[in-house]
């Protein structure tokens, strides 16, 4: 149980890797917060996590106005009294559009939903760690995203690259308080969003992932408990990527299908096996 005792909040865990990130952490025995927009959602995850014999409560909060994640924050107090782990989820994950049709408003927008939220929560966070004088551990979730670039989508990779900077310049200002920030880069994951796709649909998405597959929200989650957790204890200013490889291919098995004919056999053979 690593997570034993700690208090952890996650961040838009009403669905997705923010989900599963809060119900893998309440299974470690974390106390969590479970925070969206969307009541009823959060009630069903609180629901949830408290029908398998843990604690949880709910809040709604927008994370990108300043007063929304003060009362995110003293809701946490008044039920749980301390934080112990912060976890950066809560973002608008899929805000297309043009770098030549997008406007001023998308921008700032995509800005403020992802990136000064991050900000809004860690400052908040961190100060009441360093008033307990007991470290902590704070978990920014970027992308992919942040290293390589979607197409239609430079808004949201700009503030997933300003996560990465973020994450490690906090690290050094909070590593004399014992704090550590770090950050998780998902990569292909078969969220409710995805999940809603046709099968069709799915094995394209992931036929260009070097491990032939989507990846799971609680493949991500397992990652996040243990970066969050004590067992990760001299591990800050890292980003961690749970992407299935795509960060390590040149170019996708779309492009590269010239395998040698041993090598495809025993492909063949090794994905027969499985079915």
């Amino acid at each position: 149980m690593p997570l034993e005792g700690k208090v952890v909040i996650v961040t838009g865990s009403n669905r997705g890797i923010g989900k599963a990130t809060a119900i893998r952490c309440a299974a470690q025995g974390a106390r969590v917060v479970v925070h969206g927009r969307d009541r009823a959602k959060i009630d069903a995850v609180c629901a949830q996590i408290r029908g398998a014999k843990h604690e949880a409560i709910g809040v709604s909060a927008d994370v990108g106005n300043e007063r929304d994640v003060a009362r995110l924050f003293e809701q946490t107090l008044a039920a749980f009294g301390t934080v112990d782990v912060l976890v950066n989820n809560a973002a608008w994950s899929d805000p297309q559009a043009h770098l030549l049709e997008m406007d001023a408003a998308h921008w700032d927008e995509v800005m403020r939903s992802n990136l000064r939220s991050v900000f809004l929560c860690t400052h908040r966070a961190a100060t009441i760690m360093v008033g307990q004088h007991k470290g902590g551990s704070v978990v920014n979730i970027t992308s992919f995203g942040g290293a390589r670039a979607h197409r239609i989508m430079a808004a949201y990779d700009t503030t997933k690259g300003g996560i990465e900077a973020f994450t490690r310049a906090a690290a050094l200002d909070l590593a004399p308080f014992g704090i550590r920030v770090n950050a998780i880069g998902p990569g292909a994951i078969a969220t409710e969003a995805f999940a809603e796709k046709d099968a069709q649909a799915r094995k394209k998405r992931g036929a260009v992932v070097p491990l032939g597959r989507e990846g799971e929200p609680d493949e991500v989650a397992r990652v996040i408990a243990f970066i969050a957790s004590d067992d990760a204890s001299y591990v800050t200013g890292q980003v961690l990527y749970v992407d299935g490889g795509m960060l390590a291919q040149l170019r996708s098995p779309q492009v590269d299908q010239g395998l040698p004919a041993s090598v495809a056999e025993r492909l063949s053979r090794q994905r027969g096996s499985r079915a």
